[in-house]
Parts: C-alpha cells; structure tokens; sequence
C-alpha cells in the first residue's frame, strides 16, 4: 500500500481518534492494523456507544476534532438514528457501533487475516456452476 500519511501523521491522527473517542466515553476502544490486509486504509478503529444517540454524539465530536486538527473527514456513512456510524479519515476509518451490532459484523473477526477476507472474495457464476457437477 502506498502510504497517505507519514508514520508520524497516522501517530497524531489515532492519538486524536482515541482521546475524542474516551473524552466521549466510548467503550471498548480497538485499533486493528490493517495495512497488510488492504490498500484501502492503514488502521481501523472500533468502538462501542451505549445508545443510538451516543454513537451520533461520538461521531459528530470526532469529525469536529478532526477537523480542528485538519484531518479532513472524506466521508461518513450512518444515518441520525443509526446504531453503525462509520468516519472516514483516510489511512485511519473509525466505526462507532452498538455492542449488538459490533458482535453482528464481528469487524474484528473479518480484519484479522487475509484468510478471513478471502472467504468473502465473490467466486464467478461459470466457476460456481462448475463446482456443482
């Protein structure tokens, strides 16, 4: 993967995820090392809300903070009242999720290898039809 951020930029920006995240009293706050499993991203962030509404307040103050420290958000994905709120920033995606819907995707299950990934990986309709004889 072709870096987006220096070593020392991706230190700054998960040193902000993390204090914005435990200022608002996230729980179970993970960082997972993707960068050998994709080039989409380098880390990922994971943590739980206690409500719908907490996780919004979570992702609202972190793309506030992010800002102010000029780590432009490139999207966000999760509705007002949604229990999966996800900010992009780049080389660093942060999930803010229900604990119900963090054991539903198990994101850290799905991250933990290439393996994992790779049971996700679509096989092609010709291969599939293949298979069956």
């Amino acid at each position: 993967m072709t870096n987006t951020m220096t070593d020392e930029r991706l230190k700054e920006c998960l040193d902000l995820v993390t204090t914005a995240l435990e200022d608002m009293k996230a729980k179970n706050i993970t960082v997972l090392n993707v960068e050998d499993l994709t080039d989409v991203m380098e880390r990922m962030v994971i943590a739980d809300g206690t409500s719908k509404r907490h996780v919004r307040a979570l992702a609202d103050s972190l793309g506030a903070e992010a800002k102010k420290a000029g780590f432009m958000p490139l999207g966000r994905e999760g509705g007002h009242d949604s229990d999966w709120t996800l900010i992009d920033l780049g080389a660093v995606v942060v999930h803010m999720m229900m604990p119900q819907a963090r054991e539903f995707y198990d994101l850290e299950g799905l991250w933990s290898s290439s393996e994992s990934l790779a049971e996700l990986v679509a096989i092609p309709r010709e291969k599939k039809a293949g298979r069956r004889s």
